[in-house]
């Protein structure tokens, strides 16, 4: 039971302290209990907590709506609002497909994902992550998608261009084999979260978008995970260098104070679902879409995160030295702006579901350390607020206890 969260300190009722290394599932950007987002809830709330959002509008949704298109290129300046990272994804999907139909060109009806990709847990976000065990019990239901491998790399990887250039062959392949035939291609841009933060580099990421454009293919960055910062840059796309269709937004979005996503596309696919036809209109809407709320949340918290940038920087170059300096017995290690990960090697039993996994994070709470490994690999993504002090101490747990295996 937690009962108190400072800073990136969580507090249990039986008095002991964890530090949050994960930001709570990845959404805690400015520690909890931020001061500047709670004042910002707790002033909204004294004017108006929520209003349809269907034929009307509000100061604190157009406020966010313009200062992140501030933020982002010309042509990325329509902003759809939802509830959480897989309906932001599941939004972007919906429209992609829907706009080709609204172009009166329905055969673009298949998308381009990556193995071992993760983009939420609605029925479309699952149809276009890679198939698991989190949703084989609904295989019958999800449509089918053309997979492309992904290059993972890491800190000395010696095979990267070898296996960048086999999946920019894959993707040609397909996208010369049905040049008509694709709707939009996803991607967690830089690092594939929940799979197991597998990173790839920027020049590929471009180099498949690029590639994708030739063939009029829409282009959707899922960065749920990676936006906000946590790769170095506001958003990932940045550190990429090329415009995405549409961008997904969730998490880090509110600071982890409420849930709230966005889909973020341009005027261009916008146009094609205007009209008088209602067939051509997005029908799609949620109870608590724009809740002003989560609204002031994410003003307050973006504020805060543009403060930030040059702390992410030191953070990232402090992350380096940690891991140059030390032998963490581990192999892949990657960093990504303030993403640190690493595998344990293990003879067998890799993966989500690699035994190991479980006996770190009961090993890292007897330490103090709120760690959470995927499987048999280990990761950092702390709050920006994170001291040198407290992360000298989540970095010195995870080397003794790997040490110790």
């Amino acid at each position: 039971m937690v009962v108190k969260g400072q800073g990136s300190v969580l507090t249990l009722e039986d008095g002991r302290e964890l530090i949050d290394g994960i930001s709570s599932w990845w959404v805690n950007l400015h520690g909890h209990s931020n001061p500047h987002i709670a004042k910002a809830i707790a002033t909204q709330a004294e004017t108006l907590e929520h209003v349809i959002f269907a034929g009307y509008t509000h100061e604190p949704a157009e406020r966010l709506a313009i200062s992140l298109c501030e933020l982002l290129p010309e042509r990325l300046n329509r902003v759809f609002f939802s509830d959480n990272g897989s309906t932001a994804v599941e939004v972007a999907l919906k429209m992609a497909w829907q706009y080709w139909r609204n172009q009166e060109n329905p055969g673009r009806n298949r998308i381009l994902a990556f193995d071992n990709a993760y983009h939420g847990d609605t029925f479309g976000a699952m149809a276009a992550g890679s198939r698991s065990e989190f949703s084989a019990a609904f295989e019958p239901l999800l449509f089918e998608v053309t997979r492309l491998p992904y290059p993972e790399t890491w800190i000395g990887d010696a095979e990267v261009d070898e296996k960048e250039s086999e999946s920019l062959a894959v993707l040609r392949y397909q996208l010369e084999a049905s040049p008509e035939g694709f709707a939009a291609l996803i991607i967690e841009p830089l690092v594939q979260g929940a799979g197991g933060m597998k990173m790839a580099r920027a020049a590929f990421v471009k180099s498949v978008c690029e590639l994708a454009r030739e063939f009029g293919v829409l282009v959707i960055f899922d960065e749920v995970m990676t936006g906000f910062g946590r790769t170095g840059e506001l958003f990932a796309f940045q550190k990429v260098g090329i415009e995405p269709d549409f961008i997904c937004l969730s998490k880090g979005l509110t600071g982890g104070f409420l849930p709230m996503s966005l889909t973020i596309t341009g005027s261009q696919i916008q146009d094609a679902f205007r009209g008088i036809d209602p067939t051509h209109t997005f029908w799609h809407g949620h109870s608590y879409t724009a809740n002003p709320l989560g609204c002031a949340a994410a003003l307050a918290s973006l504020e805060l995160t543009i403060q930030a940038l040059p702390l992410i920087k030191e953070i990232e170059s402090s992350h380096v030295q940690r891991l140059t300096s030390h032998d963490y017995r581990a192999e892949r290690i990657r960093i990504c702006g303030t993403i640190v990960a690493m595998d344990v090697p293990v003879s067998s039993g890799r993966g989500y579901f690699s035994g190991i996994g479980a006996r770190l994070k009961s090993e890292f709470l007897e330490d103090g350390i709120l760690l959470r490994p995927l499987g048999n690999t280990v990761y950092v993504m702390a709050p920006y607020c994170t001291t040198q002090a407290q992360y000298d101490r989540v970095f010195e747990s995870i080397r003794q206890r790997l040490a110790a295996l």
